[in-house]
């Protein structure tokens, strides 16, 4: 068996042939769900997923998920590697995705998504967690951009961001071709959610590796296989301009992961975050020959990958600890 519990999926569940709970109970973890309503009215999906009582928990992480994925399929197992391991995982399905309201796949504005984030994951914290447990920030995709502003707004709020393939830039070979990136704005503001944008490929097709893993990504009953909507094209190519404007402001203690294959997010866009971020605490890891979704290697690539981010996160959530026990010094 896997490191990763995406070793006893198949190609048509992520629990392969067992029921949820009795993937949980096999994994040793233990799952909870609620709605909850933001400020705009929308109902939004979270989950958390825990260790098994007696064990006491190492840290909380907060998961961040990609743009058209969602926290109930690939990225659960992903939890669940967390939670077997130790720690809290906790998770929000952003507006138009998995569970949750809004018009499919459509984020013509990342502010209200990050807001949502924050405002989820501090009032999870302070129902469900001591205030001396270590925090943490995961994100794949998308969800990287989202987890830096995060961690941009609230700077001393969290221990350590894993950045898992993150969109920091979009790699050329997928961006639409010229002229309509640069008539994007034009569309956006006139049609904002007309599916028009080509991309030069599908994003499960260029992300995962392993066939067998491809077919479950597509498998997902809520899964956004169309071509992105007008405005939120123009909002992720918008989201990277600006956050390679402010690499220098990011302070938190940070692993970056990141296939080296990487054909959706360029991988010298988080080389650059990784030269300019101002944290003291920075490593970056490249896989040469890895593709955009490193849980859709072959098993040995992934199981690597995942051992390493766990051991950074033991190491943190250990270092956090003990300068909480110190008194913060």
């Amino acid at each position: 068996m896997g490191l990763h519990p995406v070793a006893d999926a198949n190609e048509k569940s992520p629990f392969g042939d067992l029921s949820a709970e009795e993937f949980y109970n096999r994994h040793g973890v233990t799952h909870s769900s609620a709605f909850i309503t933001n400020s705009r009215g929308l109902k939004l999906f979270t989950q958390w997923w825990s260790p098994l009582p007696p064990s006491r928990p190492l840290g909380l992480v907060a998961v961040v998920h990609g743009f058209t994925g969602e926290s109930s399929w690939f990225l659960q197992l992903t939890s669940i590697l967390f939670a077997k391991s130790g720690f809290i995982a906790v998770a929000i399905d952003h507006q138009g995705h998995g569970f949750s309201d809004g018009l499919g796949a459509h984020i013509p504005d990342i502010n209200p998504v990050v807001d949502d984030c924050i405002s989820f994951f501090d009032d999870f914290r302070s129902r469900h967690v001591s205030p001396d447990l270590p925090c943490f920030l995961y994100s794949e995709s998308l969800g990287g951009a989202i987890a830096l502003y995060i961690a941009i707004r609230q700077k001393s709020r969290w221990d350590g961001l894993i950045l898992n393939g993150a969109m920091c830039g979009i790699s050329a070979k997928f961006k639409p071709p010229w002229p309509l990136e640069h008539l994007l704005f034009v569309v956006a503001t006139l049609i904002p959610t007309w599916r028009v944008i080509p991309t030069r490929g599908s994003i499960p097709d260029l992300s995962f590796k392993e066939p067998w893993k491809k077919k479950l990504a597509l498998a997902s009953p809520r899964r956004t296989v169309a071509r992105p909507r007008a405005a939120t094209a123009y909002e992720l190519v918008r989201v990277c301009k600006d956050l390679q404007g402010r690499f220098e402001e990011v302070e938190v203690p940070i692993l970056i992961v990141h296939g080296g294959d990487d054909v959706v997010c360029d991988p010298a866009c988080v080389e650059e975050l990784h030269r300019r971020a101002k944290s003291v605490d920075k490593t970056i890891k490249i896989y040469p020959g890895m593709w955009h979704q490193l849980v859709g290697e072959p098993e040995e690539n992934c199981d690597l990958v995942f051992s390493d981010m766990l051991e950074w996160l033991r190491s943190r959530a250990s270092r956090a600890a003990a300068t909480a026990a110190d008194g913060g010094d």
